[in-house]
């Protein structure tokens, strides 16, 4: 039996075959937004690309088995040197589930690289000093297989920057959404 061809999103209005949109789902595009599948499309291989980045990257700077969760609420605690609530650390990365940021954080205490502290009834984390050094070092790998890989120009920062406020605006689209979705 041949193999079967992948099923391809309807042309819009003014699309060639050759123009269709580069897509994951195709059952999911819109007549009034192919724009967004495309843009889903981007988000799921960039973000799992990234994920793949910073696990490497921070492997690379010598704290290795990490998830990408992990690395993130590494590089979270350490932010502005100001230790943080677990509850702060969910709502800033926009976690819904703590639990998963609570084993990222009880993780990171058994390696060493976070330390929690009480005050009263709270509880904060901060990096340890050989987490800084690992957060440190993962800055220098960064700076020289990406920020001087993109040969930035000021363009491109400008696009970049334009694009992280899109992503901004979507995530707020996203999460109107989903409690829309919630509610039905």
């Amino acid at each position: 039996m041949p193999p079967r061809k992948p099923s391809q999103p309807p042309a819009t209005s003014g699309q060639t075959a050759m123009a269709r949109p580069i897509v994951s789902s195709a059952h999911l595009v819109s007549p009034h937004s192919a724009q967004m599948s495309e843009f889903e499309f981007g988000l799921i291989v960039a973000g799992n690309a990234f994920h793949r980045w910073v696990v490497h990257c921070m492997s690379a700077a010598g704290l290795k088995d990490l998830t990408a969760l992990d690395v993130l609420v590494l590089h979270h605690v350490t932010h502005r040197a100001r230790d943080k609530r677990l509850a702060d650390i969910a709502f800033i990365m926009n976690v819904e589930d703590t639990h998963l940021i609570n084993y990222s954080l009880k993780k990171l205490q058994g390696l060493g690289v976070v330390e929690s502290s009480k005050n009263g009834k709270e509880v904060t984390y901060g990096p340890t000093e050989a987490g800084k050094d690992f957060v440190t070092r993962y800055r220098e790998i960064r700076e020289g297989c990406l920020i001087n890989a993109l040969k930035a120009d000021d363009a491109l920062n400008h696009d970049i920057g334009e694009l992280a406020r899109l992503l901004r605006v979507l995530s707020g689209m996203y999460d109107q959404a989903a409690r829309s979705a919630a509610s039905l």
